[in-house]
């Protein structure tokens, strides 16, 4: 059995509903597993995947994780099947992803900013935010994008989160 995860994408800005979807299957139809945590707390579950004939099949769920104590802005989505043999986790997929929930309260969404020639973190916090010193958000939230936060680059696209 295997499992093709599309969505979310490895440093995806996610909230408190997390979207997951791909193609699983390889059996008749396949109970699946999910299991989203921050090392500390977790949400579980699992739904069904399979085209009813030994075939792969397209999944979409919705995981609610608005109740869990998340401690860290990163998360690991993973999603596996389980052994019937010996209860090992199998073909397991992990994607990290970044919780906007941690990062700006009350989050809800992020706007892209693409960098021009002379701006800082800094400026560009204190643009969205109001405060230059919220620059850490940027930084959090822009993984691939900022590896250091005193250089950053024209043209680099930066997601914004905002929250309510």
């Amino acid at each position: 059995m295997t499992i093709y995860l599309e969505q979310p994408r490895t440093h995806d800005l996610v909230d408190n509903f997390i979207q997951v979807a791909g193609i699983a299957g390889g059996a008749f139809e396949a109970n699946f597993n999910y299991r989203i945590h921050d090392g500390h707390d977790e949400v579980t579950g699992s739904f069904l995947a399979g085209d009813g004939g030994g075939g792969h099949g397209q999944f979409q769920i919705t995981v609610d994780v608005g109740g869990a104590s998340f401690k860290l802005d990163r998360l690991s989505v993973e999603l596996f099947h389980t052994s019937g043999n010996d209860g090992s986790e199998l073909d397991k997929v992990i994607v990290p992803v970044v919780f906007g929930p941690m990062i700006v309260p009350g989050y809800r969404a992020y706007l892209e900013h693409v960098v021009v020639p002379g701006e800082t973190l800094s400026g560009i916090s204190a643009k969205y935010y109001g405060n230059a010193t919220l620059y850490h958000r940027l930084v959090a939230a822009n993984p691939d994008t900022i590896t250091d936060p005193n250089l950053i680059h024209p043209g680099d696209l930066i997601r914004v989160p905002q929250g309510d």
